[in-house]
């Protein structure tokens, strides 16, 4: 479940493709669907091979051809934990966030307490505006595990959307402390830093990501803002 929480939490802050996914052009990851799809054509009853298939057409945006594996998958295993939570996620990207819901909560049924379960449910909650829910799931996440710099992102994510910069900035320093390399996070801290005109804060933000290897240029225009 590591991988799943990992991909979860970088898409929720704008990551959409793994590090491998992101150095194949779009042709090569056709040929790898397409060697899936052979494959799974002559094993149909292979889940680990319609998993995979299922995943290249995420990485392609195939959003309903992935729903159909995950489909089959759980029609002959409906504890399947991986394809209850991705078929969540194609579920939100094809906006039907009534049946990303009950996937979230059916894996909670399988594993009581999970970590990547309970955070998809409260930032699905989020997205299909049940504010209260998603910011009472959040609170518990972070609640029942404060070493987790995940949960603290995540929820450092809401409250900068809603406004709530300087909880936003908390948690991102939280988040930092016990993810201190982590770009997205310190990129995320240095935009909330230029709303909250925190100008000098945000600037270091920029040059530890510069000494990070973050490349300057890339970052002429949040230096531009926070002068």
């Amino acid at each position: 479940m590591k991988r799943i929480l990992t991909a979860f939490i970088l898409l929720s802050l704008c990551f959409h493709l793994t590090a491998h996914a992101q150095s194949l052009d779009k042709s090569a990851m056709r040929d790898s669907l397409k060697a899936a799809a052979q494959l799974s054509a002559y094993y149909p009853d292979s889940t680990d091979l319609r998993l995979k298939k299922a995943a290249w057409n995420i990485q392609l945006e195939e959003w309903q051809y992935a729903l159909d594996e995950y489909n089959t998958i759980l029609a002959k295993e409906p504890s399947n934990l991986a394809a209850l939570y991705y078929r969540a996620f194609v579920g939100e990207k094809l906006h039907r966030y009534k049946f990303a819901r009950l996937d979230y909560q059916n894996l909670l049924q399988i594993v009581p307490g999970n970590f990547e379960a309970q955070l998809g449910l409260a930032l699905l909650n989020e997205k299909d505006k049940h504010l209260t829910e998603a910011m009472d799931g959040i609170n518990s996440l972070v609640s029942q595990h404060p070493a987790r710099a995940e949960g603290y992102a995540a929820r450092a994510g809401i409250e900068k959307g809603r406004g709530m910069l300087e909880l936003a900035e908390y948690d991102f320093t939280e988040a930092i402390k016990r993810d201190p390399t982590n770009t997205d996070y310190i990129l995320c801290r240095a935009d909330t830093r230029i709303k909250l005109k925190r100008y000098k804060e945000a600037r270091e933000d920029l040059d530890k990501l510069v000494a990070l290897g973050i490349s300057r240029a890339g970052l002429a225009e949040f230096y531009k803002q926070a002068k």
